[in-house]
């Protein structure tokens, strides 16, 4: 069994929490990693200057990405053009990301919504060249079952 007396213990802690003054109980104690106002001030303008183009930017850029793949000009059924679609579509996917964490940063839901679309299109794209090659999925003429052309 233990040898301490937590009535007593108990006691302590109650005469340290008397001792404590109301004021200090309802006002918060400052933090030591406090910003300043000025500081919070200019973070604030920093990022209200910074994050409308430079979002919309990579955004526009990937989503011309994503709009591009739906005219590749070249045949995608076999081979050197199957990877070069392939490598494509997995850099719209990465334009996604890469727009994504811009618009997350800069707090742009709308933006951040259409960056997470391109994500998922870039892997759609993909999915539907690569799950037919697999077995997942049934192969057809545009989608044969082949990585290399014979």
């Amino acid at each position: 069994m233990s040898t301490k007396d937590w009535d007593k213990e108990m006691a302590k802690i109650d005469k340290q929490i008397e001792s404590i003054s109301d004021d200090a109980l309802i006002q918060p104690a400052t933090t030591k990693g406090a910003k300043a106002p000025a500081e919070k001030e200019r973070v604030a303008e920093v990022k209200r200057t910074t994050s409308t183009f430079g979002v919309f930017a990579r955004l526009i850029l990937a989503v011309a990405l994503g709009l591009g793949m739906l005219m590749w000009p070249y045949s995608a059924r076999c081979g050197p053009g199957l990877f070069a679609y392939l490598f494509a579509s997995g850099m719209v996917a990465v334009a996604g990301v890469w727009s994504a964490v811009w618009t997350w940063r800069h707090r742009s839901a709308q933006a951040h919504v259409l960056s997470l679309l391109l994500v998922v299109w870039g892997l759609v794209l993909a999915g539907l060249e690569i799950l037919p090659r697999t077995g997942y999925a049934a192969p057809s003429a545009s989608h044969p079952a082949t990585w290399m052309c014979s």
